[in-house]
């Protein structure tokens, strides 16, 4: 199986990790650390991408793009991926949000919109779940009523992503009661800054930025922040989960930090148990297995058509990857602790492995709740192979 994508993909391949190397210090772990050098690092790292043509490569060039394949776009979202994403938050406007207001969006709404994400100079967050609809989505509360041509919002959010430093919500609301709870829902495009949007952060092993309260008091909008037609949303919330599950290319942190493992170690490699060699190199194997279900998803995003099931069936296999490869590079860690007479630069590395690790397994262990419950995956999962001819 050949995992290249081609010369043109190896090549921006390398041109990403020269970037990274140069760009982003060695310890990096990320833009929403204690650490406010972290996250001016990864602003400064958004910036370079953009201006090289390098965020958005897959979109047209009239958005920002270069009219690359969505292969390369693929490339990007591993290599950011696996090097902690130097791209801070802008992930979430790069994957899915600019890709769904492409699909639905009116000329206006994409003239306005995709061109400054393209550029990384605006923050979205997702305003979906709430308190009492999480996994349920379709449970919410949040409504929107007509006022003349205006609408006018009103509810709670909450594990709002990014909601501190964002300039817009991708917010979902019920806009009408049908006998279907999936029906009647609509998706706004919501300044953060309007009146009676306030944020409240919520502390958490993540960091800051990652979870967030936003409540919504009367919040006016025009007919213009509607995405699609009012009442039709929840197809379109099919279509954004599955782009976003994608685009979070966990499998790529797995791989790099497993393959550094035994440079790390160095002659400690050979010590250590067979039974854990073996299993980290299953974990490589499941890697892989990863890699080609999310390839799958990407092959079908090519033409055009959205698959939920097959990004319910990536989301399974890498969340499960996730927190198998933690366990297991966490005992690896644990062989990595210095000697008296140790090497600094080797000492220097190993401490860094570990750091990572240790990051690594804090995001394992949210993992089966971000971006979609894994039980709720796996009904997706069920129901498309039960409905199959």
């Amino acid at each position: 199986m050949d995992f290249t994508m081609g010369p043109a993909a190896a090549a921006l391949r390398d041109e990403l990790r020269g970037l990274v190397a140069r760009h982003v210090p060695p310890g990096y772990l990320g833009a929403f650390t204690d650490d406010p050098a972290d996250l001016e690092t990864a602003q400064k790292f958004c910036r370079l991408l953009a201006e090289r043509g390098l965020l958005c490569p897959a979109w047209p060039a009239e958005y920002g793009g270069r009219d690359a394949s969505h292969w390369e776009q693929t490339v990007v979202r591993e290599e950011m991926w696996a090097h902690h994403e130097p791209r801070g938050a802008q992930y979430m406007g790069v994957n899915w949000v600019g890709p769904t207001i492409m699909r639905h969006g009116t000329a206006a709404q994409r003239r306005a919109h995709l061109p400054p994400i393209a550029r990384g100079e605006v923050v979205w967050c997702q305003g979906f779940s709430e308190p009492d609809a999480g996994s349920d989505l379709a449970a919410l509360r949040t409504a929107a009523r007509r006022d003349g041509d205006d609408w006018v919002i009103s509810g709670q959010k909450v594990w709002t992503s990014y909601a501190t430093m964002a300039q817009w919500c991708f917010l979902l609301a019920r806009t009408a009661r049908r006998e279907r709870r999936q029906q009647g829902l609509t998706i706004f495009l919501v300044p953060m800054g309007a009146p009676g949007v306030e944020v409240r952060p919520i502390g958490a092993l993540l960091g800051p930025h990652h979870l967030n309260e936003v409540f919504l008091d009367d919040v006016r909008v025009g007919p213009g922040a509607v995405l699609g037609e009012a009442g039709e949303g929840w197809a379109v919330v099919q279509e954004v989960l599955s782009f976003e599950r994608v685009g979070i290319a966990r499998y790529a942190r797995c791989e790099r930090l497993l393959q550094a493992a035994p440079r790390v170690l160095g002659d400690a490699w050979d010590e250590l148990p067979a039974e854990l060699r073996v299993r980290w190199a299953r974990m490589l194997a499941h890697c892989r297995r990863a890699r080609l279900l999310a390839y799958r998803v990407v092959a079908v995003q090519h033409e055009g058509r959205v698959a939920p099931a097959d990004a319910a069936a990536y989301r399974i296999a890498v969340t499960r990857l996730d927190q198998d490869s933690a366990d297991v590079l966490a005992e690896i860690a644990e062989c990595t602790e210095p000697a008296p007479d140790g090497d600094p630069g080797a000492d220097a590395e190993a401490a860094r492995f570990r750091r990572a690790v240790e990051d690594h397994r804090t995001y394992a262990h949210a993992s089966t709740v971000a971006s979609g419950s894994i039980d709720v995956q796996r009904m997706l999962l069920a129901r498309a192979l039960l409905a199959a001819p």
